[in-house]
């Protein structure tokens, strides 16, 4: 067999290797493992399944020898799975100690649809507790002399969350492949600060069945992988749609950028931004400068009003249904995180939010009002303003720096409430509004030599595309370079 470059392996590239029989799945599922083995600080995993994985394998591999062609889309390929996704044998514990002991019985339908394909299941990721934070920094995770999950390019920076063991072994090359949730960031995030891509899909695309949640309306299922082709692959078997390619074209493709977006930037953004719209131009595409002057005000009034006027009643089904001996109050009691448990004493069980205007450190009222005038007025206006600008202006998407600052240093004092809102700061009108949403890698900043990448919102079923310009804009951008520091041979 060839040797495999897995430093720079994409999921596609494996997929072919293991069907042209120039790699088995035993050698892919070994190297996967001894790749996570070998960074224990980035604290990447909350469980692997080593026996399960190689036994998946070898099943693979004796169907191929047998003369039997693969036929499914991911057949004996290793991806990684966010611990707050069920898979049937594995731990679901969505980062905190109350549910540590539940084992689902049965496959979320996300992963049901990703094992139908062929995929084995490496494991489960770590993750911010009970996905309420985009740090990753969860007590929970302590290994390498490391606390929480840690940035695959400098292990003195957050990985982002929440789904921040995917974003972590993905940019440290230990996988091709993972499955994360996102209710305000949570695969966009991890995936710029780690250099891969990911997609948010419109809302409802993917069932949310089998999920730990936060927000049923902003929750939802998201593909990453080292790629947009790769993310492409992996939400073709999770929709069943059919396969799209990168516009034969960037010319004539109409980006909008709006000010909302570049609050807040630091330097080395804000030159970077300059920059690849400059490369986006050369390559074709029409950017589109967009007044949006309500964007701020109406999602403003929307995200904290929607997660909490949701939040218990969410989890507290979730609970009955899965885990009946756990109460809400007995999870909180439980929480290792700081500021989660601050947030579910504070704002879900009384179910208060911070007075309007404010950021949770000022007086506090009853969310149900604000939640029902929300839902009927604020959050329909959002999704009807991302739809006149996209008609008026005849747009293919929105564009701007997924996340406005580099990866912060990973302590307690980044999980704040005023931090966390900076780092959901770009990714919160798409959630809101419940569009499709894409975080493409583009290049290591000149200064920090940390991924920077942009993101790009679509309209709503525009998912497909979206990926299929996403896919062509990454040709333009040339693939992410591998950290410094990727495995030991």
């Amino acid at each position: 067999m060839p040797a495999v470059d897995f430093d720079n392996l994409t999921l596609r590239e494996a997929v072919a290797l293991f069907r042209s029989s120039q790699v088995s799945s035993i050698s892919l599922v070994q190297e996967t493992l001894r790749r996570a083995h070998a960074r224990p600080e980035l604290n990447a995993f909350a469980s692997l399944d080593e026996k399960g994985a190689l036994d998946a394998a070898a099943t693979a591999d004796a169907a191929l020898k047998s003369g039997i062609p693969p036929s499914r889309l991911l057949e004996g390929i290793p991806v990684l799975i966010k611990d707050n996704i069920h898979v049937r044998g594995m731990p679901n514990s969505a980062g905190t100690p109350a549910l540590a002991h539940f084992t689902p019985t049965e496959d979320a339908p996300v992963v049901a649809r990703l094992r139908a394909a062929g995929a084995i299941f490496i494991g489960k990721s770590s993750m911010h507790e009970m996905a309420c934070g985009a740090t990753g920094y969860n007590p929970l995770y302590r290994a390498g002399g490391t606390v929480g999950t840690r940035n695959a390019y400098d292990v003195s920076r957050i990985s982002g969350g929440s789904s921040s063991g995917n974003g972590a072994a993905l940019g440290a090359r230990i996988v091709t492949a993972a499955m994360g949730s996102d209710t305000g960031g949570s695969v966009r995030i991890p995936a710029a600060f780690n250099g891969v891509a990911s997609l948010r899909p419109t809302a409802g695309r993917y069932s949310q069945k089998g999920v730990t949640p936060i927000c049923h309306t902003r929750d939802t299922v998201g593909p990453m992988a080292q790629t947009v082709a790769d993310v492409e692959l992996l939400d073709r078997v999770v929709s069943g749609e059919p396969e799209v390619t990168a516009v034969p074209s960037l010319k004539g493709i109409r980006l909008g950028i709006t000010d909302f977006f570049n609050r807040n930037v630091d330097a080395e953004t804000a030159d970077f931004m300059l920059d690849v719209v400059a490369l986006m131009k050369r390559a074709g595409v029409e950017i589109v400068e967009v007044d949006m002057p309500t964007l701020g005000p109406l999602n403003d009034a929307c995200g904290f009003a929607l997660i909490i006027g949701e939040h218990y009643d969410d989890v507290a089904a979730y609970l009955k249904d899965y885990c009946p001996d756990v109460t809400v109050e007995q999870l909180t009691a439980q929480l290792v995180s700081p500021e989660v448990r601050e947030w579910y004493t504070t704002w879900t069980i009384p179910r208060k939010m911070p007075a309007e205007g404010g950021e949770g450190g000022g007086s506090l009222i009853d969310v149900g009002p604000v939640y029902e005038r929300v839902m009927r007025e604020e959050r329909p206006a959002l999704q009807q303003l991302y739809r006149d600008v996209f008609a008026q202006h005849r747009l293919d998407g929105l564009v701007y720096s997924t996340m406005p600052r580099l990866a912060i240093e990973a302590n307690e004092a980044a999980t704040s409430l005023p931090n966390l809102t900076l780092l959901i700061q770009n990714m919160s009108p798409s959630s809101v509004a419940g569009v499709p949403s894409m975080s493409i890698p583009v290049s290591l900043g000149k200064t920090s030599g940390m991924p920077m990448s942009i993101c790009i919102d679509g309209m709503e079923n525009g998912d497909r595309r979206l990926l299929s310009v996403g896919m062509a804009l990454e040709k333009v951008f040339g693939r992410m370079p591998p950290p410094p520091r990727v495995v030991p041979g």
